[in-house]
C-alpha cells in the first residue's frame, strides 16, 4: 500500500493542526479518540477537543471515561484556555485546552494524547435519565501513545466534492462537515491513574481529526460503529435515518486481508428506548461491499449518554459507548455512537 493510500488520497499536511485562528469564524477544529482498554476494563467513548474560530482563546473539552458496573467519569462542554498548537520543531502539531492535549507525533501514523483533570463522577444509569450530579469530582490523569493500524477513512466535502449535490444530500455534508473527516483505526499503550493507583493499560480504539464548518440545523440523528480485531480485520460506517423521500447517508468500510473496501450497513442498531441502559443492549450489525457481505454481532458495555435539556439541541439524545463485537468468532472491543430525538424514541 502507498503512503498515497494510506492517507486516503489527503495531503500530508492535512494531519497538522491549524497554527493560528482561522479566518472563518465558523471553521471548526477537532480532533477526537475513541479508546477502549483491550480485555475490557475500562473505556474512553469519546475524548474530544472543539476549537472554534469564534472562541479560539478557549476550546471546548469532552471527556468520558467508563467503567464495569456502571461507573462513569464525565467532562462535557467545558471551556478551557487553549494550548499553542506549535511544537519544539516549529510546526503545529498540539491541539490543547486545559487538561487534555493532543499531540501529532507523525502524521497519520503516530498520535499522543494526554489528560490530567477532575471530571465529575456520576454513572451511567444517571445520564441516561439525564440526572447528573455536578457537584461530585474524581482526579483522573491519563496518558496513551497510539499508532494507527488501517488506511485513512475519508470524508471528503470540500467545495469541489459538493457541486451537484440535491438539498438532502447537502443536509448530510453539512451535518458530516464542510471541509474534511478522516479517521483511523489504532492500537496503543499508556497509563491510567486513577483512585491513588496507577495501572499500565493496552488498548484499540480509533483516531477522528477534522477541519470543517459544521451546521446541524438538518441533523436527523446518526449510527456509528467500529472496530479493529486481533487478525488485523477492521470495520467503520456512518448512517442517517432515512430522510422524507427516503434517501439518506449510509457510508463506511471493512478493512480485509490489507485492503479497504467500500460498505454500507444493511442492518443498523438505531437509538431507541431500550438502548438506554448500562449494558447489554443488541448492537448487532451487517455490512455488505463489492464480492462480500458480514453478520458482526454486538453486546453494548461501558456506556456513557447525553440527553439535551437546554440550547439548540434540545430533545435530542447520544449515546456513546462501547460494544463487544464478535465476526466469524473473533472478539473485539469498539465504539458504537447513536442519536435521534426523545420524540423518537
Amino acid at each position: 500500500m502507498t503512503e498515497d493510500e494510506w492517507r486516503g488520497g489527503l495531503a500530508p499536511h492535512y494531519d497538522y493542526m491549524l497554527p493560528g485562528k482561522p479566518d472563518d469564524p465558523v471553521m471548526r477544529e477537532s480532533a477526537s479518540i475513541w479508546l477502549f482498554e483491550e480485555n475490557g476494563a475500562f473505556a474512553l467513548p469519546r475524548v474530544g477537543i472543539e476549537a472554534m474560530g469564534t472562541n479560539w482563546e478557549s476550546h471546548r473539552v469532552d471527556m468520558n471515561a467508563a467503567f464495569p458496573g456502571g461507573r462513569v467519569l464525565v467532562e462535557t462542554g467545558g471551556m478551557h484556555a487553549s494550548h499553542s498548537p506549535i511544537a519544539a520543531d516549529g510546526q503545529p502539531r498540539v491541539l490543547g485546552s486545559g487538561p487534555l492535549r493532543f499531540e501529532v507525533i507523525e502524521p497519520y501514523h503516530r498520535w499522543r494524547i494526554s489528560y490530567d483533570g477532575m471530571p465529575i463522577e456520576t454513572t451511567s444509569e444517571a445520564m441516561a435519565k439525564g440526572a447528573i450530579d455536578t457537584a461530585r469530582t474524581t482526579p483522573l490523569k491519563w496518558d496513551v501513545a497510539i499508532e494507527m493500524v488501517t488506511p485513512c477513512w475519508v470524508q471528503d466535502n470540500t467545495p469541489e466534492r459538493l457541486v451537484g449535490l440535491s438539498e438532502r444530500e447537502m443536509d448530510d455534508a453539512r451535518s458530516m462537515g464542510l471541509g474534511y473527516r478522516m479517521e483511523h483505526q489504532f492500537r496503543g499503550a499508556g497509563t491510567m491513574t486513577l483512585d491513588g493507583e496507577t495501572r499500565s493499560f493496552k488498548a484499540v480504539g480509533n483516531r477522528i481529526h477534522r477541519q470543517s464548518v459544521r451546521p446541524l440545523d438538518g441533523f436527523r440523528g446518526h449510527v456509528w460503529q467500529s472496530a479493529v480485531f486481533p487478525d488485523g480485520r477492521a470495520f467503520g460506517y456512518i448512517a442517517y435515518p432515512p430522510a422524507e423521500d427516503g434517501s439518506t447517508y449510509n457510508e463506511g468500510y471493512v478493512f480485509v486481508d490489507g485492503k479497504m473496501h467500500a460498505a454500507t450497513a444493511t442492518t443498523i442498531p438505531w437509538l431507541n428506548a431500550a438502548s438506554l441502559t448500562t449494558e447489554g443492549q443488541d448492537n448487532s450489525l451487517d455490512l455488505a461491499w463489492d464480492g462480500g457481505s458480514a453478520h458482526i454481532a454486538g453486546a453494548g458495555m461501558l456506556n456513557t449518554f447525553k440527553v439535551m435539556s437546554e440550547g439548540e439541541m434540545a430533545g435530542f439524545a447520544l449515546n456513546q459507548g462501547s460494544t463487544r463485537y464478535s465476526w466469524d468468532g473473533a472478539q473485539a472491543i469498539g465504539m458504537i455512537e447513536r442519536s435521534t430525538w426523545l420524540n423518537k424514541l
